[in-house]
């Protein structure tokens, strides 16, 4: 068979039964029977001698082209099985799927969400306001005077010259919502706080506080004392759980208290938990003092009301029975699954 005929058969063939190879074992044979090192592409190539020097580069260019044309449908060819069997690595509809949890809500953000729900269940609305205040916002306007403790530079992140900080508290949150809205208010105020606290079991430099208000006509410390301990009925469902109130000092409030539940771990009668007393401190709170309504331009002698703040991070720890406030930012998922 001439240089010529071979050519046209095999230019003819040879993607015929390429594409019919069913495996890319069949593949490789038909490689190897093309433009292997024996296939019948090299066999034509050593049939250029025959001809006459005139003929050799046309012949030689054409063969060249050839052995392309088959080497590019090979490929092609090699490719469709690989995407085939990458697939069926991917998904094989016959395996029984795979196990997967969903991600899990944190515990802080979790009490977050809860208190906000329970209170405004009992009517409260949500309020918001800068984590950057003013030294005004967050110290004055609630009463705080210059010389107070919390100022301290050691106690307060300021930002220049103490007249703009990361808020110490949510309570300058009430101070804005009274200076632009006219009472009756009833809101709470949940958010993040900054103090210059060494990092231990129990504080932290960042923690979260809900700040809540209540002001009206005949708005009484025994409303105070009424919303408080349905709320706490309410976050520590399912038992029963007891209040106290205790005489306190807060600049922002007068009278101020402070209010304890019953060690949740003895019931009140005495564990190390509780320090043998049978209590948990849980919140602050009080009657709004006459300076803040002042500064803020409420009218004391006809609008009173109470204030409270708590801890988000202190309510989470006595729900869960946690000890140790930094397992919260630790990010271990073997304590963060558990929730």
């Amino acid at each position: 068979m001439t240089l010529q005929d071979e050519y046209k058969k095999i230019s003819g063939l040879y993607r015929e039964t390429v594409n019919e190879a069913d495996s890319l074992k069949e593949v490789e044979k038909e490689r190897v029977k093309y433009i292997g090192r024996s296939g019948a592409v090299n066999e034509i190539f050593k049939k250029l001698g025959t001809l006459s020097p005139q003929e050799r580069p046309a012949w030689g260019k054409k063969l060249n082209i050839l052995k392309s044309d088959i080497t590019k449908c090979i490929e092609e060819k090699k490719s469709q099985f690989n995407k085939k069997d990458k697939a069926e690595d991917i998904f094989d509809p016959t395996l029984p799927g795979n196990f997967s949890t969903l991600p899990s809500v944190h515990p802080v953000t979790r009490i977050l969400r809860e208190i906000k729900h329970i209170f405004s269940s009992l009517g409260f609305g949500i309020a918001y306001g800068p984590e950057i205040e003013t030294a005004y916002h967050n110290f004055t306007a609630l009463n705080i005077p210059k010389d107070h403790a919390a100022r301290d530079m050691h106690d307060t992140f300021y930002l220049d010259k103490e007249k703009n900080l990361l808020r110490t508290h949510t309570s300058p949150v009430q101070v804005r919502v009274m200076e632009n809205n006219d009472p009756p208010y009833n809101i709470i105020a949940p958010g993040k706080c900054y103090r210059r606290d060494t990092i231990d079991a129990s504080h932290s430099p960042v923690f979260h506080q809900v700040e809540g208000l209540m002001v009206g006509e005949d708005i009484s410390f025994s409303d105070l004392k009424g919303v408080l301990a349905e709320f706490a009925e309410l976050f520590f469902e399912g038992t029963s759980v007891k209040t106290r109130f205790r005489p306190s000092y807060f600049p922002f409030t007068e009278p101020s208290a402070e209010m304890d539940i019953s060690c949740r771990i003895c019931g009140g009668k005495g564990c190390s938990s509780c320090s043998q007393k049978g209590w948990l401190e849980v919140l602050g709170a009080g009657m709004v003092d006459p300076e803040v309504f002042k500064h803020c331009d409420v009218d004391s002698n006809r609008w009173q009301g109470f204030a409270f703040g708590m801890g988000v991070e202190r309510l989470a720890m006595l729900k869960y029975g946690i000890n140790d406030m930094r397992f919260f930012y630790l990010n271990d998922m073997r304590f963060l699954e558990q929730f």
